[in-house]
């Protein structure tokens, strides 16, 4: 229903200036060791974050993209890429239901799709959603520049409401958000619609937010407090929050 992606279009000059160096790996993907060794003993929170950050092994193609789309928030007011540790623990979602169809909204530059593509089958296929011409650009060279072959990816412009109903419900193994949640929250029942049974929804942010400060009005926080609501109120869900990076609610439905 879909082409398998937009036409190629060069990135902006501005995006082009902020880029690191373009990587080409033969094979994807090709991980890098961590040097770190295990935390101190009785070390904190905080000291446990930097660990799993650490640990997380990024491949070439991930470290490029991410210093690029870190740089791309400031310059461009895109969104700020998934943390090492929050891409690796994607990747062990995915390998976890041995993902085939994922489906990606506001995923930072390609970033997210990048470690969802490490976990994922041989076979699979991602779905990067944005409606971010200049997300769906950066994306697009993450991808070229990993060594991805077209068929393993394909990229769609337009707004949540405008694509969901025109995807298969029930079709993906996972479905994950990032960016303001305020953007796709009163999309919620679509989103769990398009994940199959044993699949889940994964949303990226949470821990970013002060969901429980009752004071706190914003429309991010108050959108996360509804998405938590109904994830808790549904009894086919199982959840849990991930507390890795800026943070992930997690929703299972059971099989």
């Amino acid at each position: 229903m879909f082409p398998s992606g937009l036409p190629h279009s060069d990135p902006t000059a501005a995006a082009a200036a902020l880029g690191a160096p373009s990587v080409a790996t033969a094979h994807y993907p090709r991980p890098v060791t961590s040097p770190a060794g295990p935390p101190p003993p009785g070390g904190q929170p905080a000291d446990a974050a930097a660990y799993a950050d650490t640990f997380a092994a990024e491949s070439p193609a991930v470290a490029a993209a991410r210093h690029r789309a870190e740089a791309a928030v400031d310059a461009l007011g895109t969104v700020a890429p998934v943390e090492p540790a929050v891409g690796a623990t994607l990747a062990v979602l995915a390998a976890g239901v041995g993902a085939r169809s994922v489906v990606t909204i506001g995923g930072g530059g390609g970033v997210a799709g990048l470690w969802l593509l490490q976990g994922m089958r041989p076979d699979g296929v991602l779905t990067a959603l944005d409606a971010d011409p200049t997300e769906l650009r950066a994306a697009r060279r993450t991808f070229a520049d990993a060594g991805l072959p077209s068929g393993r990816t394909r990229l769609i412009f337009g707004t949540i409401g405008e694509v969901l109903p025109r995807l298969s419900p029930g079709a993906y193994d996972l479905v994950c958000c990032a960016g303001p949640p305020a953007e796709y929250s009163k999309q919620l029942p679509g989103l769990l619609d398009l994940v199959r049974a044993g699949g889940s929804l994964v949303l990226h942010g949470i821990s970013a937010s002060a969901v429980g400060d009752r004071s706190q009005r914003d429309p991010q926080t108050v959108a996360w407090r509804e998405l938590v609501r109904h994830l808790k109120d549904d009894e086919d869900l199982v959840r849990a929050v991930i507390p890795v990076g800026a943070g992930l609610l997690v929703a299972t439905k059971r099989s």
